[in-house]
């Protein structure tokens, strides 16, 4: 009898598949999208790790291996469109003239995905009932409130010319007032219909 799967594939002339720390994340953010894809068309609650399975293309021992649950994976899903916000904003946040707070929602508005913006619907109303989903969406929005703040005050120094440490309180109540209109964005994007979408 042969020994361990490495010695097994070594004796028989076969290599063993590792995956690289970066095939690993992208593995991970492969499941991660198509959670979000599936969230987005099914729901939370009626959004199965078959579903997730057959969306990734992956099969449900590899998903386990990289999430260890559901909610394991609504916190991948929202990071995941967090990092998309992430990198646009601090894209802003870095140019040599940033967007002004009105400019700044309106791109964030017209980057908004009808299925990011259910899931993260979604994920409020859970989140109400849940206490591992309220800290996701706390942590969540207190970044997203954070990035926001940051390109806000760039926008206030750099284009307004303002002192940066002034320009750090008045960026508070502006990213603020942002957060809460994208915040209605997303749920108007939420509860149109498939047909409104299309149409838009």
């Amino acid at each position: 009898m042969l020994g361990t799967q490495a010695e097994q594939a070594f004796f028989l002339g076969g290599v063993v598949p590792r995956l690289t720390d970066a095939r690993k994340e992208l593995r991970r953010t492969q499941i991660a999208e198509a959670a979000v894809r599936c969230f987005g068309r099914n729901g939370l609650e009626r959004t199965s790790i078959a579903d997730i399975t057959a969306e990734s293309g992956l099969s449900a021992g590899s998903i386990y291996a990289h999430y260890r649950n559901k909610a394991d994976l609504v916190r991948a899903a929202a990071r995941e469109v967090l990092a998309k916000r992430a990198d646009v904003l601090g894209e802003y946040a870095a140019a040599d003239a940033p967007p002004g707070p009105d400019e700044l929602l309106s791109r964030l508005i017209s980057a908004i995905e009808p299925a990011e913006a259910r899931v993260g619907v979604q994920t409020w109303g859970e989140a109400t009932i849940d206490p591992a989903i309220r800290d996701i969406v706390v942590d969540m929005t207190d970044r997203m409130r954070a990035m926001l703040h940051d390109c806000v005050t760039a926008w206030l120094v750099k284009v307004e010319h303002h002192e940066p440490a002034e320009a750090e309180e008045r960026a508070t109540p502006i990213a603020h007032r942002v957060m809460a209109l994208y915040q209605a964005e997303l749920l108007y994007t939420a509860l149109r219909s498939p047909t409104e979408e299309t149409e838009s």
